[in-house]
């Protein structure tokens, strides 16, 4: 059956969904991953293929540096290959831009992959944050990938609003004491950025969904 959101012209586009450590991107994707049009391709986070396959990970500078270029080139390479299919919406776990947020310096990162910010901020039409939980608003470490103190993943949220600052299209979702309500208002400005063909089909409310999904039911803060 055809969908009509292959009509766009060859024209793909791509949405970012950001967000410091704890934000609740993962329970959010995971939330929508079944319920979205075939033609709405999800991108995995590149710093969890990377760290998760193994990539060294620890405080020296080069160390830093390095993972955050080998991020920037794989978040390019990940799109570039889901380019060649046929989505519609390129749904991505992060964006270029936000190893800004990371980068330790000295020096810019752009600078140090041969690229421009302005180059990158339009590569995407449309940026979702979710904002990052305080230690007393649900903040969970329990994600073995996630090193982040609190205060720590609170001022990469602060450094990952900052990087994106400047892009004409970006959506933000605070915080909320019951992360189920911060879900719901996620999922629905993401559905407006969606082609109508392709938004989730409504379910269950999300409040029974806490029994179905464990990122939920075990994280009310969220995941990543």
């Amino acid at each position: 059956m055809h969908c009509p959101c292959m009509d766009h012209g060859g024209q793909q586009k791509r949405v970012v969904l950001t967000g410091g450590p704890g934000a609740g991107k993962t329970a959010v994707l995971e939330l929508v991953r079944h319920r979205l049009c075939r033609h709405v391709r999800i991108l995995p986070e590149s710093a969890g293929i990377l760290f998760g396959g193994g990539f060294p990970r620890d405080g020296q500078l080069e160390v830093r540096r390095a993972a955050q270029r080998a991020i920037f080139y794989l978040q390019r390479e990940l799109e570039t290959a889901h380019a060649a299919s046929d989505a519609a919406v390129l749904l991505c776990d992060r964006g270029t831009i936000d190893g800004l947020a990371y980068w330790p310096g000295p020096g810019d990162l752009f600078a140090a992959v041969g690229a421009r910010r302005e180059e990158e901020l339009a590569r995407y039409q449309a940026v979702i944050h979710l904002r990052t939980p305080t230690a007393n608003g649900g903040y969970d470490r329990s994600n073995p990938l996630r090193v982040e103190s609190p205060a720590e993943a609170a001022a990469i949220d602060r450094r990952i609003a900052e990087a994106w600052v400047g892009h004409p299209n970006i959506l933000v979702i605070d915080c909320e004491p019951d992360f189920l309500a911060k879900a719901r208002r996620a999922l629905d400005v993401l559905a407006a950025q969606l082609p109508a063909c392709c938004r989730p089909v409504p379910l269950a409310p999300l409040d029974a969904a806490r029994m179905s999904h464990p990122l939920l039911s075990q994280n009310p803060g969220g995941t990543s």
